[in-house]
């Protein structure tokens, strides 16, 4: 069949085309009576108009479209984001693709390939250990860029991250100040620089502290988490030691880690007391509520896409990083 065009239209409502144009583009300016409006969305609508993508980008040199690539997305703080960014996006008159590099760099230099392939207008990264030279690449062509969650130290990209070392801070005083007699710290073996950043936050504020307060570290790979968890948790937490806290970094280490606890007859907080990073609905599962640092992700979606959209249409080209805030919620799962 033939696909419907706006000179359809135009012929049919007995108007120009520069007029179904300037309706259907909802251009102001042109002096339309609102019955003509009307008249061409509902002829639009009635012979099946649907708008040649293809045909505009060339005429604007824009797609309308954005590529995201996100760490994992099945992972609830990723797929929340992305909610987020798809309505943010929308609003702006833009399409989101979405793709997840699942932590794997040639997954992620692919997605990067495959979105310049489709023309998005620009991307909206979490980037993944290694990805300097693939983005750096994008950064000299000028390309509209912004990273989310993470960042790469060395290259220059305009992004939206998180206080997650003054964050890590509050959250160890926190802890500090309920005078645990052990505070275990569960995070990645990584490189990336925000995960670092919260790691970093916790042992500069437990070595400035002063007080006597026993420490150690849990730090599994992104190959085997639950497995990494269960076996090192068994080795650190022993028979149920009294007055313990575990301080976990991620929500997926937190899921984890609760997992193992709840498999044991661990309890929370009598028997250990559970601090986490992120809100998750798998929270809700667990008996006891959750202290956890809630992340902005509503604010982090918005500002991400109007970065985004102000390299594309070249209000600005400077490579401006954004630090939001996230809160401590206190609950029930420290005692």
């Amino acid at each position: 069949m033939k696909r419907a065009s706006i000179k359809d239209i135009a012929r049919i409502a007995g108007v120009s085309v520069a007029t179904v144009s300037y309706v259907l583009n909802r251009k102001e300016g042109q002096r339309i009576s609102e019955d003509t409006k009307k008249k061409i969305f509902e002829i639009a609508e009635t012979i099946n108009y649907v708008p040649n993508r293809i045909a505009k980008s060339l005429q604007n040199n824009k797609t309308k479209l954005l590529g995201l690539i996100v760490a994992d997305i099945s992972n609830d703080f990723y797929s929340s984001i992305a909610r987020h960014l798809e309505d943010k996006a929308l609003k702006l008159g833009y399409t989101l693709i979405i793709g997840s590099s699942d932590e794997n760099l040639e997954k992620f230099k692919k997605l990067i390939e495959l979105f310049s392939q489709q023309q998005v207008d620009g991307m909206i990264v979490a980037p993944v250990a290694g990805s300097e030279e693939i983005l750096q690449k994008l950064v000299e062509k000028n390309y509209p860029l912004v990273t989310i969650d993470r960042y790469l130290k060395g290259v220059n990209i305009p992004g939206i991250i998180l206080n997650n070392r003054e964050i890590t801070e509050n959250t160890t005083n926190y802890l500090i100040n309920k005078d645990f007699d052990q505070i275990i710290y569960v995070g990645y073996d990584t490189k990336l620089p925000h995960l670092l950043d919260r790691q970093n936050g916790f042992e500069s504020t437990i070595a400035e502290s002063g007080k006597m307060v026993s420490t150690k570290h849990i730090l599994v790979g992104l190959e085997n988490i639950a497995g990494e968890i269960q076996s090192k948790l068994k080795d650190v937490l022993g028979g149920h030691p009294a007055n313990t806290a575990l301080f976990f970094s991620s929500n997926k280490l937190a899921v984890a880690g609760l997992s193992y606890l709840v498999k044991n007859n661990i309890k929370v907080p009598t028997d250990v007391s559970v601090v986490a990073f992120d809100e998750i609905d798998a929270y809700q599962l667990f008996p006891a509520d959750i202290t956890y640092v809630k992340q902005p992700l509503e604010e982090m979606a918005d500002e991400a896409v109007k970065l985004l959209d102000m390299q594309i249409n070249q209000y600005s080209t400077l490579a401006k990083k954004i630090t939001l805030s996230a809160e401590l919620i206190i609950q029930n799962s420290t005692k």
